[in-house]
């Protein structure tokens, strides 16, 4: 393949930095599936990447911190009967997970106050259900 894996406009993994390892995967595919390595798992070192920058890795590591076994992500691709495009599906899934932890943090939310003709509206509603229900009281004879 030798092109780098691309996760955001700036930051690409060099191929050499992914590491992959093909094994036999379940499921449909007939006799083919018994003979053929069509599972691929795709491991990233996140920890030890040159690829990141200091802020970005330790960005990753902080949000991956419940998948990485000592430093590294590792994604699995079964889903397809040919290894070609299982190794595409994860070089996706890659992708796709890395970009989601170096994004960057969203901006804090601003607490915001009703306006007050929003104030008055709702008090206005709670009066109107309130004669509403008045008016279903008990009748006089």
């Amino acid at each position: 393949m030798d092109e780098p894996l691309r996760v955001t406009a700036r930051v690409a993994i060099p191929e050499a930095e992914l590491l992959e390892r093909f094994s036999r995967s379940s499921g449909a595919g007939g006799q083919h599936v018994n003979t053929s390595d069509t599972r691929v798992e795709l491991s990233f070192d996140v920890e030890r990447s040159p690829s990141l920058s200091p802020t970005l890795r330790a960005r990753a590591v902080e949000r991956l911190a419940g998948r990485l076994v000592d430093g590294v992500l590792t994604v699995t691709a079964s889903d397809r009967r040919s290894q070609r495009q299982n190794r595409d599906l994860a070089r996706e899934r890659l992708a796709e997970t890395l970009r989601a932890a170096v994004a960057p943090p969203p901006k804090p939310r601003r607490p915001t106050k009703p306006g007050k003709g929003a104030v008055q509206a709702r008090i206005d509603a709670k009066k109107q259900r309130g004669r509403l229900k008045r008016l279903r009281g008990s009748v006089e004879d």
